[in-house]
């Protein structure tokens, strides 16, 4: 018999020799690091001072992290160049610049065209699968979870925009940050004014590119619905060759968004309730804890899965998330997985429960973006929260232009349809709304909201104060962002769980 010392050395030979037949893929021999010296003034055309090697990039000085490349841009009204001495005083190891300067460099002639370059080289190097979101309302959840479910599927080699890096500057930065060795790449791209979606589309050139919805938000620059379908629709002229189009199947503008992605000889793949829809909603139940428990068809199986996050909107989100998980051959497993687990982002949907009169009470924190479409969806969510009271702090809504009156008034609706109890109004646009709310008479079983206008975010931090939240209270907080109710939240919020 052989001894037990023997068995293990014959044991390892043999794993040695599995071992060496490892066949090494492609993906194997690409960089660890995210850049090197060499490997920037490569894809710049630019001269290294010192060789150096980071872990990732960055333009705002403030945002810097030990590690990271600082590209000192240069705008209209501020230099990048200024902010050096702070990049590195927090752990930069390098800069692109286009001068001289005492720290290690990559000199450059136009930083912004660097950048450029730079995302187009990890662009290149990347056998990583891309996808781009855009639409006027979602993207940035839509995004996160679909990163949250490739990332899950591929242990950690996701990458994606973060935050809403989502324009002309944030895009290339993102892409800038592709690692060499990522297997998928999640990108948002937003617009305020036509042609601006094509060149990030451009930038990235994805396998997949998905809409979420059409809705009037930035009306005031692009004039109507069909100029905001045909600008987000831009964002398939980026598409790489056999990519695919996924498009809301419920929206008025389906077949004119499909028409343009079928122009360009790509495959479509639609979403929603529809029974033309090619990820199709089956059916959605509500779940004891706010979320859904959704079951869709996907034309050759069906899928059920959960969503954490409320609201009907983020059922058709989910059948976008599922659709593009699969165009990239990803794990649709591991995307109901995420999607049972996703929490609302900072903004966007992050539930808090509150110090409250006689306990605690639920405050949803929408206070970064805020158009018609979002609005309607929240406050239906909100109708839909188990609650003792239900309240709203709702700020303007911006980039409406002339349309602004008559789309803040029409909100009194879905306020009456949710039975909101008390409303907050924050800014001169929301007096349309206060207005309307103010000649309604109450409905058939005697109900209407009590409201009060506020200026500005301070004002109603007291007027939320003054009204007494109880326990059991439910609070939607939600404006865009400049109208700052972010600061509305943090004072309720601190120490909130």
């Amino acid at each position: 018999m052989r001894s037990p010392e023997r068995k293990r050395a014959c044991g390892m030979s043999a794993a040695h020799a599995l071992l060496r037949q490892w066949s090494a893929a492609a993906r194997d021999q690409l960089p660890l690091a995210l850049w090197d010296a060499e490997g920037i003034a490569a894809a710049t055309g630019g001269v290294a001072s010192h060789a150096f090697q980071c872990s990732g990039v960055e333009m705002d000085s403030r945002d810097v992290r030990p590690g990271d490349l600082f590209v000192a841009l240069k705008g209209e009204a501020m230099d990048g160049h200024k902010f050096l001495a702070a990049a590195f005083s927090k752990g930069a190891v390098a800069a692109i610049t286009d001068r001289p300067v005492d720290f290690p460099h990559v000199l450059v002639k136009d930083t912004t065209k660097a950048l450029h370059d730079l995302a187009h080289a990890a662009r290149e190097r990347s056998f990583a699968k891309r996808i781009a979101v855009t639409g006027s309302v979602g993207k940035t959840g839509v995004k996160e979870a679909i990163f949250a479910a490739l990332d899950r599927a591929s242990r950690g080699a996701a990458h994606r925009s973060v935050r809403s890096y989502n324009n002309h500057v944030g895009v290339p930065l993102s892409l800038a940050r592709l690692p060499a060795r990522a297997k998928y790449g999640v990108f948002e791209m937003g617009m305020n004014h036509a042609g601006e979606i094509a060149p990030l589309a451009a930038h990235v050139r994805p396998q997949v590119a998905l809409i979420t919805t059409i809705a009037p938000a930035h009306i005031e620059n692009l004039g109507s619905l069909e100029a905001i379908a045909d600008e987000k629709a831009q964002i398939f002229t980026g598409l790489a060759k056999g990519g695919t189009a996924i498009i809301p199947a419920d929206s008025e503008l389906t077949e004119r968004m499909v028409a343009q992605a079928k122009a360009l000889g790509v495959k479509v793949v639609t979403f929603g309730r529809s029974a033309n829809a090619d990820v199709r909603l089956l059916d959605a139940i509500p779940s004891a804890s706010g979320g859904s428990l959704v079951t869709a068809d996907l034309g050759d199986a069906r899928l059920c899965y959960s969503v954490a996050e409320p609201g009907e909107h983020w059922i058709s989100n989910s059948l976008g998330v599922i659709a593009a998980v699969r165009a990239v051959g990803g794990d649709l497993a591991s995307a109901g997985l995420a999607l049972a687990e996703m929490g609302g982002l900072k903004g966007r949907g992050a539930r808090f429960n509150i110090e409250a009169v006689g306990g605690k009470a639920l405050l949803v924190d929408e206070s970064y973006n805020a158009n018609p479409a979002s609005m309607r969806a929240t406050l239906r969510a909100l109708g839909q929260t188990p609650a003792h009271r239900r309240v709203a702090v709702l700020g303007s809504m911006k980039e409406l232009g002339d349309f602004g009156p008559r789309f803040h008034a029409q909100l009194a609706d879905p306020l009456a349809e949710a039975k909101i109890d008390h409303v907050i109004l924050v800014g001169d646009e929301m007096r349309a709304l206060a207005a309307e709310l103010g000649r309604r008479p109450a409905d058939s079983l005697g109900f209407a909201p009590s409201f009060a206008q506020c200026d500005g975010p301070a004002e109603a931090i007291v007027a939320l104060e003054e009204f007494g939240l109880t326990h059991g209270d439910a609070v939607l907080v939600k404006g865009s962002n400049s109208v700052g109710l972010g600061r509305l939240v943090q004072h309720f919020t601190q120490g909130a769980g």
